[in-house]
């Protein structure tokens, strides 16, 4: 997500337009959208024509879709009706009740209870708020009222289910927070029930008010407010803050410069904001709620290891990922034993089973070396399953942050160790590659590229100018991994590339020299360009890494522009030198492991044209190239023309050996007109 992949896309016609967010089918891995609302489209992945996937029209305007894991997708209408969506597939065109009056839905969630889905909606009419509860696979509905606010609405609601019963909070615009509690079982009343609701939170602290716009729970003792943080006679600013409600205190915050759309999404332990103009996703891990964390907070706000909450990583690189565990629960109980966190100094006295990873990492930031790569060792060798990456992360964060530190240190084994073993990524290391380039670790890089999904263009760009940049003598030096050339590019004792005799799939350069109208030079037409690899093993290894990776060719084109000509020049005759050794195949397949595809080679070949075309057309070394290149296409075009005339005799061909008897053997001559 912060490298913005786009891993699909999908229109509508113009003319029509998405009505409710698109939600995804677990069970099925489909995507549910409705346009026009009562249009709706079921499509997967590899859907490619949104046009043409499933299309059912409904009786009644659809308010929102809402995806459970374990109970599928729930359709809630703006009239108020619900329908699982196997239910409304079954007869689309079904009648929908409408149960409210004139009333608009502001906000609603699904929950799981037990095994039956619930849908929870608040709806206003005329300043007044009310709530619904409906299990639509019972066919229960209750309709509450909520106590109204003097002077001040709800601006936003959250909710979770626990025991039977449901709790509503809502976010007021006195900066106040107030619990609803609603119970699923209860007997049908005629009359209205008014819900009482009482104070929660105020959001407040050392004379500071947030003005809070959007409000999600994390468990029982912590909610998350996004809004704007005024202090008396400063601007307000835009914050993610994290509040404890069983004590009553502001637990950790987190300004955002850049703005907010008002926003906040939470989901498995990660939160979702707009932070500018990108979707951010910052990962959190609620504690226990103790007194210790709250008081401890409150005593030194400044200290990073005290009441640790949240990685703020996404936000700011320089700081440490930080994987976070419970700590245990201080109740207050006459016989609770009252463990406040140790500060900082005395930190070291605890065992280092005890420490969260955030606070041992903070504690081996001046470790010495030997120390350092130990006790990171030890912490990777015990990290449990739910937070591993993290962990991994964290450990190769706090090595590349040691090298940043210390120009000397580069731990290059301990890290090859780690990403050739472990699942890593790189937005949970994001600076390890950036050392790799400074340190010319072209081996590290090519494993990086082949093993992580989501580097950013801007680096894979990095790469592909040092791969081009850095000589072949310095790079005969390296541990290249030779696998996705080595069996395609034969060396003789010379270091010469053996040229190929026999070219297939309807390219000969003598024949076809004479098409072209472009005069070569004498000593150009005794061999064809793509015949010798102009790059050694080593080099084209580590260019096939770069091909062979994912890109956006949105965000990687401007990059390419600024690749020095030669590079550019260079690059491309490889390339070509690969298009014409897949064509020599009839399968258009390199030999060996993690090969360039005729399509990446294809791809990328357009890239480079794309961005480098009018310098490479004013460039005299240039000019070969792109000569043998429009040779060779022409070349492939005219015969695969060539196969389309005789593509009616060929199925024919194929009918016959259908239709013959397999028992019987014959010789056959056919005549192809």
């Amino acid at each position: 997500i912060s490298d913005q992949k786009p891993l699909g896309c999908w229109s509508v016609k113009h003319g029509q337009v998405l009505t409710c967010p698109v939600v995804c089918n677990f069970e099925t891995h489909e995507y549910i959208a409705v346009h026009d609302d009562k249009v709706l489209r079921i499509w997967k992945n590899e859907d490619i024509n949104l046009d043409k996937a499933f299309k059912a029209t409904l009786s009644a305007d659809v308010h929102r879709i809402h995806s459970l894991p374990e109970g599928g997708p729930v359709v809630l209408f703006r009239g108020g009706g619900v329908r699982t969506l196997d239910v409304l597939l079954e007869a689309p065109q079904q009648e929908i009740e409408n149960i409210l009056s004139d009333e608009t839905i502001r906000w609603s969630e699904a929950f799981m209870e037990g095994q039956q889905p619930v849908i929870i909606f608040v709806t206003e009419k005329n300043g007044d708020f009310f709530v619904y509860v409906q299990r639509p696979k019972l066919n229960d509905l209750h309709r509450y009222r909520v106590e109204p606010q003097e002077l001040s609405k709800p601006l936003s609601f959250t909710a979770r289910i626990k025991n039977q019963t449901v709790t509503l909070l809502c976010l007021y615009s006195n900066d106040s927070v107030y619990k609803v509690l609603i119970p699923l079982q209860q007997d049908a009343e005629e009359e209205e029930q008014i819900l009482p609701k009482s104070l929660l939170l105020n959001l407040s602290v050392s004379g500071s008010v947030l003005k809070g716009t959007s409000l999600v729970v994390l468990d029982k003792d912590h909610v998350a407010v996004l809004g704007s943080l005024a202090a008396p006679g400063k601007e307000p600013k835009e914050c993610l803050t994290i509040w404890n409600t069983k004590f009553q205190t502001l637990q950790t915050s987190k300004e955002l410069p850049l703005g907010t759309s008002g926003q906040l999404w939470c989901y498995e332990e990660k939160f979702f904001l707009t932070h500018g103009k990108v979707l951010t996703v910052i990962m959190y891990k609620c504690e226990t709620s103790s007194l210790a964390a709250a008081v401890g907070k409150l005593k030194d706000s400044q200290t990073p290891d005290v009441s640790s909450f949240v990685n703020w990583h996404t936000l700011e690189d320089e700081e440490l990922l930080v994987s976070f565990q419970s700590q245990e629960s201080v109740a207050l109980k006459s016989e609770s034993k009252m463990n406040l966190r140790p500060r900082r100094n005395s930190v070291a006295k605890v065992q280092p089973e005890t420490l969260s990873v955030g606070q041992l990492l903070l504690n081996l930031k001046d470790a010495p070396t030997n120390v350092l790569e130990t006790e990171l060792r030890q912490l990777m060798s015990r990290a449990q399953t739910p937070d591993l990456q993290a962990t991994i992360g964290s450990v190769v964060t706090a090595l590349t942050n040691r090298c940043k530190a210390n120009p000397k240190y580069y731990p290059q084994n301990f890290l090859l160790q780690i990403v050739q073993t472990r699942d890593l990524s790189y937005s949970l290391c994001p600076d390890l590659m950036a050392v790799a380039l400074e340190k010319k670790d072209v081996h590290l890089l090519q494993i990086c590229l082949e093993r992580f999904p989501d580097i950013p263009e801007e680096i894979t760009y990095a790469c592909l100018k040092a791969f081009l940049s850095i000589s072949e003598a310095y790079l005969q030096r390296t541990d290249v991994n030779l696998e996705s050339v080595i069996c395609y590019i034969d060396v003789e004792l010379d270091n010469k590339e053996v040229k190929t005799e026999i070219v297939e799939n309807g390219f000969n350069a003598e024949l076809d020299r004479d098409t072209c109208d472009t005069k070569m030079p004498k000593q150009s037409q005794s061999k064809s360009a793509g015949e010798s690899c102009p790059v050694g093993p080593y080099r084209a290894a580590l260019l096939n890494a770069v091909i062979h990776s994912a890109y956006s060719e949105t965000f990687l084109l401007p990059h390419l522009k600024n690749l020095p000509a030669q590079q550019a020049i260079l690059f491309l005759r490889y390339l070509y030198y690969l298009y014409v050794k897949c064509s020599e195949k009839v399968n258009t397949t390199l030999p060996g492991v993690s090969c360039p595809t005729i399509n990446q080679i294809m791809d990328w070949m357009c890239l480079l044209l794309d961005a480098h075309f009018t310098v490479m057309v004013m460039l005299p070394e240039a000019k070969e190239l792109l000569s043998n290149l429009h040779k060779f296409v022409r070349a492939q075009v005219r015969f695969y023309s060539e196969l389309n005339k005789i593509e009616g005799s060929l199925r024919e061909l194929q009918r016959l050996n259908h239709l013959r008897d397999s028992q019987t053997y014959s010789i056959e001559v056919l005549e192809i007109i």
